[in-house]
């Protein structure tokens, strides 16, 4: 059973703005011209009444309300409250995406504030139950195992860079007939580590399935409510809105790659001085590989 997530509330998913982002294709056009104008401006719209928005929108009242009916509100008082409280959170929200049009300064804004909106999202619902019970298992793991598929293969990869360090054998698979295998050989005190921004790899489900049945206990990585969250004995919750702008990096990636960073900082801080001397050693050992040129 996953560690549910203790801070999950209301805006336990993506961001209100980001979900109605990711719901304008389905919504009608009358309705879209409300939610763009949302998009464009929610902080002004908080303040506006049911008629101001529809004028400022360009529809009709009623149009407003089947919006918010539309995006899964029981009206505007609702979607107002909600759009507020999401607002409260303090993420801030990205809508530009990238375009041709863009100077090179645009781009490097747009695509920094895309990644730290999806950093500050995540750990603002940041479950500490999870990530202290994940800790203390890779701490204690006999061997450590770190499966993805696709670009979540190269956040694996990584891990295995950040953690062989760290006293336990470890390893990284991006084949998924490779970690299937690997996971059927490990057993108790083992700790494969899954990661996906879907949760619903069917390969990466499968394999974990198999390194659960051979008695290795699975940390999940991975969006919530998805299959491998909730075979995982411990999910830390990464919800962050898929990237629909074709220019624009995985924010995804970003987001795991720092959440590996606090569960090897923990795992040095738990493994105490002995690990310190083990670390410094590793420095030492390519100390001298550096240049003073200038």
């Amino acid at each position: 059973m996953a560690v549910k997530n203790s801070r999950a509330g209301a805006s336990s998913a993506a961001p209100l703005l980001d979900r109605l982002e990711a719901l304008l294709d389905h919504l009608r056009p009358s309705e879209q011209a409300v939610a763009r104008f949302v998009l464009r401006h929610p902080n002004l719209v908080i303040s506006l009444s049911f008629p101001d928005i529809a004028a400022r929108s360009g529809v009709s009242q009623p149009t407003v309300a089947r919006f918010c009916r539309a995006a899964g509100f029981s009206g505007y008082r609702d979607f107002k409250l909600r759009l507020a409280q999401s607002l409260a959170n303090g993420v801030p929200y990205v809508h530009h995406d990238v375009s041709k049009e863009d100077s090179m300064a645009d781009i490097g804004a747009k695509v920094f504030d895309r990644g730290i909106a999806a950093l500050v999202g995540v750990r603002n619902h940041l479950d500490p139950i999870a990530l202290a019970k994940a800790t203390k298992l890779l701490a204690e793991a006999r061997q450590i195992e770190f499966y993805g598929l696709g670009n979540s293969g190269i956040v694996a990869m990584d891990a295995q860079h950040k953690f062989f360090r760290l006293g336990a054998p470890t390893a990284a698979y991006a084949d998924p007939h490779i970690h299937a295998m690997s996971a059927s050989l490990l057993g108790k005190g083992d700790v494969v580590v899954a990661i996906s921004g879907t949760g619903r790899t069917r390969e990466l489900i499968h394999s974990a399935q198999i390194a659960r049945g051979a008695g290795a206990s699975v940390i999940a990585i991975t969006a919530s409510a998805t299959p491998l969250a909730k075979l995982a004995d411990v999910a830390i919750i990464a919800d962050v809105p898929e990237d629909l702008d074709v220019y624009a990096p995985m924010t995804s990636r970003i987001v795991h790659l720092v959440l590996l960073d606090a569960l090897a900082v923990g795992v040095a801080v738990a493994r105490g001085p002995s690990l310190a001397k083990r670390l410094k050693r590793a420095k030492e050992a390519i100390a001298g590989s550096r240049t003073d040129e200038c």
